[in-house]
């Protein structure tokens, strides 16, 4: 492929736009992480309040994972389908309605399916805001931007962790104040996101010329060419994503996407507890979460200055690397110092933060834009699987095995995925989109008379 195919959106400069629809895009991310961490903060107060112990906890901790499972196989699709515009609108109306619907529930099994709802909503928003943003900014930036969705993800958590900590005063019913917390930043990021136009990219696929080249001109002045994009009409097939080369980009990044939130997800839920497992005298646990959702984010700044340098299958096999390193050492260590094994889960975290963007990226970059955000939903409902399954069992391996037998999986993971980035994974830095998405044979070609 030639360096001018794609220049249009490949090789412009970085200007406001781009800036713009990356902030409204990270309201997304931002606001999964809030979710899916201020479930681990209410439960503090929550437990007592609705008599959650056992079978329950678990299920209500792991509701809105098998809700991301659902949102993002079926809604990436969608996506595909009717455009990345409607529902960049769409998923965050459900997700801010569920979250103040969530302060009333007076039994477990609303909050249960609410908890589903807000799954759905964010599972759904993963493909949405990533697809768009990766089919408007430009390549030499596409790593930097695309990765800071997943960093503002652990700004999300981290502000659930304060938020909860501030509303912990307010007394036995402080649990629904922060459930309902979530509709303030979706209700903002709702009002910012109106206005987004679609995507060029997205319009062309369909055959939608017109409207493409009106967006084009927009977005990139007037000279843009909207044929510079180098996007024929394809067809929206899921089956595409079975087929060649695509099945193996599936492999790929569903195995790593699941190997990265499997223990991700654990820490984000039950991190408190685990920090008294090891010994840590902690006088808070809202401050507990508040730590180890700071480590992540703090992560996420070297690795966002390193993916566009260095690559992204090498950040992510040497982080694979260390988190196996740290979690085995929690492993056959147990009894180790509390400080020890708090450092060790420290380097997880900060390690982790500075490679799970790349969950984002990778989709966005392998697979072309007729079924861009239907792979990017089905890795994401790939690892959701395992994600709800860890968390639903994380409280009775860890009353069972204690700490050894909760690190000893979480080293496991990260092994096998470090085994498949090794042996599938693909270096896409640098590369435009239409090259690192490329693969004949499992779309079929269509006919350019389309676009005439």
């Amino acid at each position: 492929m030639s360096m001018s195919q794609g220049s249009v959106i490949d090789d412009a400069p970085l200007n406001r736009f781009h800036k713009k629809l990356t902030l409204y895009s990270a309201g997304g991310p931002f606001l999964d992480g809030y979710v899916l961490t201020i479930i681990g903060v209410a439960l503090i107060t929550m437990k007592p309040a609705l008599d959650l112990e056992g079978m329950e906890l678990g299920v209500t901790a792991a509701a809105a994972l098998i809700g991301i499972f659902f949102g993002g196989a079926v809604f990436g699709y969608v996506t595909d389908k009717v455009g990345r515009q409607v529902m960049y609108l769409a998923d965050l109306i459900v997700l801010t309605l569920a979250s103040i619907a969530s302060a009333f529930v007076t039994e477990v099994w609303q909050l249960i399916a609410l908890r589903f709802i807000l799954g759905i909503a964010i599972g759904a928003d993963y493909p949405i805001a990533s697809s768009l943003l990766a089919e408007f900014v430009p390549r030499k930036h596409r790593g930097k931007l695309l990765g800071a969705l997943f960093v503002v993800w652990a700004a999300g958590a981290a502000a659930a962790a304060a938020c909860g900590w501030a509303m912990s005063h307010l007394g036995d019913d402080a649990w629904r104040y922060m459930l309902a917390s979530p509709a303030v930043f979706g209700l903002a990021t709702l009002l910012f996101r109106l206005g987004t136009p679609e995507s060029p990219r997205w319009l062309m696929s369909k055959g939608r010329v017109q409207e493409a080249e009106a967006i084009t001109r927009q977005v990139w002045g007037r000279d843009a060419k909207v044929e510079d994009i180098g996007e024929a009409p394809q067809p929206t097939q899921y089956s595409a994503l079975f087929n060649g080369v695509y099945l193996q980009r599936v492999v790929f990044v569903g195995v790593f996407y699941t190997a990265h939130v499997i223990p991700l997800f654990a820490v984000y839920t039950f991190g408190p507890d685990i920090l008294v497992e090891i010994g840590l005298n902690t006088h808070s646990s809202y401050a507990a979460e508040l730590i180890i959702s700071a480590m992540f984010l703090v992560g996420g700044i070297p690795g966002l200055m390193l993916v566009d340098r260095i690559g992204r299958k090498p950040l992510l096999m040497w982080t694979f690397v260390i988190m196996a390193i740290a979690f085995l050492f929690m492993a056959l260590a147990p009894e180790a110092p509390p400080l020890a094994l708090f450092i060790a889960l420290a380097v997880y975290a900060v390690t982790s933060g500075a490679c799970n963007f790349i969950e984002i990226i990778y989709p966005n970059e392998l697979f072309p834009t007729s079924v861009r955000a239907t792979a990017t939903g089905a890795v994401v409902a790939i690892s959701r699987v395992g994600s709800a399954a860890s968390t639903f069992l994380l409280p009775v391996l860890l009353a069972n095995s204690g700490v050894s037998g909760v690190m000893w999986l979480m080293a496991a993971v990260n092994i096998a995925g470090l085994i498949v980035t090794v042996t599938l994974g693909e270096e896409t830095r640098g590369r435009a989109l239409g090259e690192t998405a490329g693969n004949s044979q499992a779309i079929p070609a269509p006919s350019t008379s389309r676009l005439s």
